[in-house]
């Protein structure tokens, strides 16, 4: 475990940990983030003692699950983070985690390979354990959450997480609908339609006016989120 009080971006330490042969389940955990990342390149500050902002290293053996590894990981902490809630916590395909219609956490998944062998996997976790004050639509544990306790129901949920082989199951995917924010509801992207649920494979399915078609890629934009 790598402990840190500052850092740009626990997966920038993940990374160079792994490259000079750290193990599996190698965490990194920062009290703050300089620079962290997000979907599409996104930066921002994670403020220090009011979150936990934290990468995990995996080496898979079998890398049939990867394509739903975000998911999985969602999955995963959404159930581990339940019991610190003040509700139980929804999921927002591909990567967010919602509590009380505010972002509780979001997730980026980093693989790195070689010879086109899966060498080691990021799986990088911000989580408001306080709701920032200067952001709106942001949302935090319940009051008294410590980190410690969260960590302990946190980590052994993604690690079996990232161990997990191929796609999503029948009932993965009945827990995911279960927490789903977005199904049945209009978006406008990836295409104006309505959310219909996601596939095995972790596509979003959306019905347009006479099909409903999947969506690999691209974020998801609510129609009443704008």
């Amino acid at each position: 475990m790598e402990l840190l009080e500052s850092t740009t971006s626990t997966l920038d330490v993940a990374h160079r940990l792994a490259a000079e042969g750290a193990p599996a389940g190698t965490l990194v955990i920062a009290n703050e983030q300089t620079a962290g990342r997000g979907r599409g390149g996104k930066e921002w500050r994670s403020p220090a003692g009011a979150g936990l902002w934290l990468t995990l290293v995996e080496r898979p053996v079998d890398t049939s699950g990867l394509v739903v590894l975000s998911l999985r990981v969602g999955l995963a902490a959404a159930e581990a983070l339940d019991r610190f809630a003040s509700e139980p916590i929804r999921l927002k395909w591909p990567n967010d985690l919602y509590v009380e219609r505010g972002k509780l956490a979001g997730i980026l998944t980093e693989a790195r390979w070689r010879d086109q062998a899966v060498e080691w996997v990021a799986i990088g976790l911000g989580v408001n354990v306080s709701a920032p004050k200067n952001l709106q639509n942001a949302a935090g544990l319940e009051p008294g959450s410590d980190r410690l306790d969260i960590l302990s129901e946190l980590i052994p949920a993604l690690r079996f997480a990232a161990q997990a082989s191929g796609p999503l199951g029948v009932d993965e995917r009945e827990a995911f609908n279960a927490r789903d924010m977005a199904r049945g509801k209009a978006c406008v992207q990836p295409a104006i339609g309505r959310v219909a649920g996601i596939t095995p494979t972790g596509e979003l399915l959306v019905a347009l006016a006479d099909s409903v078609v999947p969506f690999r890629s691209g974020s998801l934009v609510l129609r009443d989120s704008q």
